[in-house]
């Protein structure tokens, strides 16, 4: 199979309406986008940088993972974390935040799949949000959600649509 920077490089997967992702074997895993995630991906990833400006924000974040590569939703990543990978196709290392939407197509085994992977591949915190703008937050060293994110306290536990 390709590597994730050909894959990228790839003129006929540029134009899919889809997210790419592989797995453990290399094969690619599309996931249809839709507006009402889009329109999450941008609420989380604006409140993220008014909140923490220090970072870098990552929209669509590839993560090479123990399971191929991942990619976060939106993401929060330290300049220091970012610096050597910024040109990269991939990053070697997760951002410090990952966050995914979760569609209603998603399984709980997917999404505790990801906790595990993006935890196992340096992610400090992984959060989901829901179809309805509840958020979940995950820390590194615990199995079930917390009140709020350590790295960024001030975070709203819900996604107002205004």
């Amino acid at each position: 199979m390709s590597t994730w920077a050909e894959i990228c490089e790839d003129k006929s997967l540029r134009d899919l309406p889809y997210k790419i992702e592989t797995n453990r074997y290399d094969q690619i895993v599309m996931s249809p986008a839709s507006a009402w995630h889009s329109d999450y991906q941008g609420e989380i990833g604006f409140t993220l940088k008014r909140l923490m400006p220090e970072g870098r924000i990552l929209s669509e974040a590839a993560i090479q993972t123990a399971d191929g590569i991942k990619v976060a939703d939106v993401a929060w990543i330290s300049r220091e974390r970012f610096s050597p990978h910024r040109r990269e196709a991939s990053l070697p290392i997760a951002p410090e935040i990952c966050v995914e939407v979760v569609s209603p197509g998603n399984h709980r085994f997917e999404v505790a799949e990801k906790l595990r992977l993006y935890f196992a591949s340096g992610a400090e915190e992984v959060w989901m949000c829901d179809r309805e703008g509840r958020m979940e937050f995950y820390l590194r060293d615990g199995t079930d959600p917390v009140a709020q994110s350590r790295l960024c306290p001030a975070f709203p536990s819900r996604i107002e649509w205004e």
